[in-house]
């Protein structure tokens, strides 16, 4: 790319952006969270339309006025959220829209042509022993593992004949077992000539897998270079632009208190199904935090869900009488299973939703009414049903302030924060209420690093002030840093507890459901 910039209305998402990218290596895109990467990977695509600047393929100039431009010139990309037809086969995933057609049926309207699958699955049986791909074409996607799914979306690329492929966010749903997996595969794509992009904020992946690198901040290009002699620490502040502490102290060994939650063979399902959770038993107490590790889709949003308001769970679920729950969930030595969300936070609770833009903000409202959610009847800042507004706003300027949220205007509205500040908001809004018991959900999804650093340290400073910590992520690191004893959920259930320092690899095998 040279000299490529993109706007969408004021905003501008890329400036005068240049980069090259040998062929036959493996070049990783890095940024914090808006830094402009997905747009940049998006005009490289024929997906958007740059205002100024040259995109060149070889050293030819391209303009694409869609994506099958791009794919004719040999370029592919795989979406962080996969475009798989879920209840089709993989054959068909891959052939669709370039369907191997009889010769015979040529005068027939192309919606009427035979669809001769032989030659596809020819062509593609070649791709997996050259490529070391192997996927069982036959199996449907929806009872395929996330793994597989991804070599699928890889095939459909080189089906269509690609030379450069991007891969955005590609080990974000992978077990540890899978990424090592799934970088092999890659490996074997470069000996093959393939030229792969990779969008990622996971610094140490650039570090072992990557050939060269460049790094957008705030939609610039900062540093470009070879990996060689790269470390975390020079590329993490490449990314914020400033000194920042990548690891997480450890914490003291933990003082415990009383059972703050306790789940003893809990178990939801609607009937005829699959059940969302089985048999969940887990006890947090005060001053631990109790990690949840396991790939996305395993059973922990249900779990989430139904501890931030039972009442509603049930209300929403129980289709027709169909959910079957069983078992016991309580806070604090109370049964909680038939509680409103203002019930279950009047025992204590926060709450750090997983999806802070759906769940946990007013994107349209400013910093104050967002502050105010869930606390507009407590005692300090509201009498008699009327909230005081001074108190408010005193306690929302500490906030801010003891936080760094910016802007740092009250005023301000939450949808003009970055990823990191929407968060740090979130977080200061919980804190305010004294919790004895934090329910704290990807608390560093789509934050930049010195964010993470930030929310990182509040945490366990809470935990060693008595609080009880539930912390669901997805970030195998998060988990391993910041937890006491961590469990491992798979389709639902619990596979496995763990203590602090345990070895990663086993913490990996029990995410893909094996046990030792």
């Amino acid at each position: 790319m040279r000299g490529v910039s993109k706007s969408f209305g004021s905003l501008r998402a890329n400036a005068d952006v240049s980069f090259a990218v040998r062929r036959g290596s493996i070049f990783a895109l890095v940024g914090e969270n808006g830094a402009g990467k997905s747009t940049c990977m998006n005009l490289l695509y024929g997906l958007h339309r740059p205002d100024q600047g040259q995109i060149l393929i070889n050293g030819q100039e391209h303009t694409w006025s869609s994506p099958r431009d791009a794919i004719k010139a040999g370029l592919g990309m795989v979406h962080q959220h996969f475009m798989l037809a879920a209840p089709h086969s993989g054959l068909d995933n891959i052939i669709l829209g370039d369907e191997p057609e009889a010769a015979l049926g040529s005068w027939l309207p192309k919606w009427l042509r035979p669809i001769v699958r032989s030659k596809a699955i020819d062509k593609l049986t070649r791709l997996m022993a050259s490529h070391q791909l192997a996927v069982n074409l036959d199996a449907l996607v929806n009872a395929t593992p996330v793994g597989v799914q991804q070599r699928l979306e890889i095939l459909k690329l080189l089906y269509r004949d690609a030379q450069i492929l991007i891969l955005d966010e590609p080990t974000a749903v992978l077990t540890p077992q899978e990424a090592a997996s799934f970088y092999t595969n890659l490996a074997h794509l470069k000996e093959q000539g393939k030229t792969v992009i990779v969008i990622t904020h996971k610094l140490s992946e650039v570090l072992t897998h990557a050939d060269d690198y460049a790094v957008l901040r705030a939609g610039r290009i900062v540093a470009t270079g070879t990996t060689d002699g790269l470390t975390e620490q020079t590329l993490a502040e490449q990314m914020v632009g400033r000194a920042v502490q990548l690891t997480a102290a450890k914490p003291p060994e933990p003082q415990l208190g009383g059972v703050a939650l306790s789940c003893h063979q809990l178990s939801l399902g609607l009937k005829g199904e699959k059940p969302r959770l089985s048999q969940i038993d887990l006890t947090l107490r005060s001053g631990e935090i109790l990690g949840i590790a396991g790939v996305e889709g395993n059973g922990q949003s249900e779990l989430l869900e139904l501890l931030a308001d039972p009442h509603e769970y049930f209300r929403r679920h129980d289709v027709r009488g169909k959910l079957n729950a069983h078992g016991q969930l309580t806070m604090f030595g109370t049964d909680v299973r038939h509680m409103r969300a203002a019930a279950v936070r009047a025992l204590g609770v926060g709450m750090v939703p997983e999806d802070r833009h759906r769940q946990g903000l007013l994107m349209d409202q400013d910093l104050t009414q967002n502050f105010l959610l869930g606390l507009a009847h407590e005692p300090e800042f509201s009498e008699s049903g009327i909230i005081r507004s001074q108190v408010v706003q005193d306690r929302l300027r500490e906030a801010i302030k003891e936080f760094d949220i910016r802007p740092a205007s009250p005023s301000a509205l939450a949808h003009g924060l970055s990823g990191g500040n929407q968060q740090k908001l979130i977080l200061a809004r919980e804190f305010a209420r004294k919790p004895n018991l934090l329910i704290c959900a990807q608390p560093t999804r789509g934050v930049d690093v010195g964010a993470i650093e930030f929310i990182h340290e509040r945490i366990l400073a809470a935990r060693n002030a008595g609080m009880a910590i539930l912390l669901v992520s997805s970030s195998l690191e998060e988990i391993l840093a910041l937890s006491d004893r961590i469990v491992v959920m798979y389709e639902g259930r619990l596979v496995g507890e763990c203590e602090r320092g345990v070895d990663e690899a086993k913490l990996g095998r029990l995410m893909g459901g094996v046990l030792d």
